[in-house]
């Protein structure tokens, strides 16, 4: 993360393992959208040439994607130059995705639709998919969160847990042997006022790790 970029940060994403579809049709032209969670460019393509042959006698097969590193590609896949791949992309910008995923199949129907139709027809397919992500329960939110491992005693479990729930944090991990070890993550920021909490807790004594800051579903 830059200097002084927002420490609030978090995106919208498709569930690993979801493929989620949305169809539009226009004079007889049907268009198929299909997304799904990907993590980095090897998977996209991997999805849209397992798209590709599934609708192996489709006209086109508009693929676009979005990662969280903020590498992007679309294509037209032979429709008007920003027809199709740049309008399918705008749509995953417009949920919010990242690390994801959308190919929009085209079965022709036999009727020119001319620029203008092909970029409602593409975004309304799309946007289909994305609404049926929603209804599925498929998206999840990705937040920049910090991991902070804690050692304490046993007698100090039910009071640390309760300053991890006060400082908007979840408790991930406990593990009991002679002392209690509770790993714990938080939206990043937040983490510090916990860390400042417990070493005064702890009479001074640092006994927080706190992690690097990292995507993951909080």
């Amino acid at each position: 993360m830059m200097p002084g970029e927002s420490l609030r940060q978090s995106y919208l994403t498709i569930a690993n393992g979801d493929e989620v579809t949305g169809e539009f049709e226009d004079r007889r032209s049907r268009f198929i959208a299909q997304l799904a969670h990907v993590s980095g460019e090897g998977e996209a393509n991997a999805f849209i040439e397992k798209v590709r042959s599934r609708h192996h006698d489709a006209r086109h097969n508009v693929p676009a994607w979005v990662l969280a590193d903020g590498r992007e590609r679309c294509s037209d896949d032979g429709e008007p130059s920003r027809t199709a791949g740049m309008p399918t992309l705008e749509v995953l910008h417009g949920a919010g995705f990242k690390d994801v995923c959308c190919v929009v199949t085209r079965y022709f129907g036999g009727t020119l639709l001319g620029p203008g139709g092909l970029v409602r027809a593409y975004t309304a397919a799309t946007q289909a998919a994305v609404e049926e992500a929603h209804s599925a329960g498929s998206i999840i939110e990705m937040t920049l969160v910090t991991r902070v491992v804690v050692q304490i005693p046993y007698s100090a479990y039910d009071r640390l847990t309760r300053m991890v729930a006060d400082a908007g944090g979840r408790v991930r991990d406990s593990v009991f042997a002679e002392d209690v070890q509770l790993t714990c993550v938080f939206r990043t920021g937040d983490e510090q006022a916990f860390v400042t909490a417990v070493t005064e807790f702890a009479n001074g004594d640092d006994i927080c790790r706190v992690g690097e800051p990292g995507f993951a579903e909080l």
